[in-house]
């Protein structure tokens, strides 16, 4: 944590209450008091030698050691929370010793994949940031045939509702019968983007599945599972970003040990169910590249 001043939301960000947007919205209902007086000013800025409460107690952003967790998401599963309709969510994969943590972007209820998770706020911010083009990259099933002409006007980019895409790097892996794969690579995070993209053409996404975020890649993790990244990878993770120096200074060779996700799943909640890709047709899968529970599959 800087000794320098910085803004209050990112303080209670950086202490792992909350994602900036939540310190916003808490400061905005006033819930937030500095040095006995309720804060309601986004732009406000403290330091350390500033008494900050939120809800009457003190938080302290503490100095701890940089920690980032991959989850490799099932299909069935919430990014939130808590979930008003009681379904499971990431955090419950990830067992109670992790419920600070912040996650790094979202997925859709049926989306399934990579997501990372951080106890630093700034770090979650900063790869969500569309400043810094952090690209995702994602496999993605379509009902119905893409062709070159159709593949080459994916590429071109595509307007939606709030604006347009711009080119797209997107190829096509096979069309196994009336479907087909591709691999999209992305560098924003808008809201259903890759689903959206595709229904400017009418076609539908029947699977989606997220397998790399920026150097980060899913590799063999199995399915509903968690890891946490070594020093090296975190290194990688962060190198590009803008404010890259001053993140690797919080970062400490110790990282917690990965256990398997599968291990703290609240046993009141039924498992989620697996569904494997249909056989494929042609190209063989190059190792580790898609995980145990999504590669390529075999000649039918």
């Amino acid at each position: 944590m800087p000794t320098e001043s910085i803004r209050l939301q990112k303080w209670l960000a950086a202490a792992g209450l909350c994602s900036r947007r939540e310190g916003d919205t808490w400061i905005a209902a006033g819930r937030v008091v500095v040095n006995g007086t309720v804060v309601t000013q986004l732009g406000t800025k403290v330091s350390r030698k500033d008494q900050v409460l939120v809800d009457g107690r003190l938080v302290i952003p503490p100095r701890e050691p940089l920690v980032v967790l991959m989850l490799n998401k099932p299909p069935g599963v919430v990014c939130t929370r808590r979930d008003p309709e009681n379904r499971r969510t990431v955090f419950d994969l990830l067992g109670n010793t992790h419920a600070r943590l912040i996650s790094v972007g979202r997925l859709d209820y049926q989306s399934e994949g990579l997501i990372l998770f951080t106890n630093n706020g700034d770090l979650a911010h900063q790869l969500m940031h569309p400043s810094n083009q952090v690209p995702r990259t994602y496999r993605v099933r379509v009902h119905g045939r893409i062709d070159a002409p159709l593949l080459a006007k994916l590429q071109a980019g595509v307007l939606l509702d709030d604006g347009p895409t711009g080119p797209l790097k997107l190829e096509l892996d096979y069309v196994p019968g009336a479907n087909s794969w591709v691999t999209i690579t992305l560098t924003e995070g808008r809201n259903r983007l890759v689903r959206r993209i595709f229904e400017t053409v009418s076609m539908e996404v029947s699977r989606l599945i997220r397998t790399q975020y920026g150097p980060c890649s899913l590799g063999d993790l199995p399915r509903g599972e968690w890891r946490a990244l070594p020093a090296t990878e975190i290194t990688r993770l962060l190198t590009p970003l803008k404010e890259a120096g001053r993140l690797l200074a919080l970062q400490q060779e110790e990282t917690p040990v990965a256990k398997p996700a599968a291990h703290r799943v609240n046993p009141g909640r039924p498992p989620v169910r697996s569904r494997h890709l249909p056989e494929q047709t042609t190209r063989q899968p190059r190792p580790g590249k898609f995980g145990t529970d999504h590669g390529r599959p075999k000649k039918r």
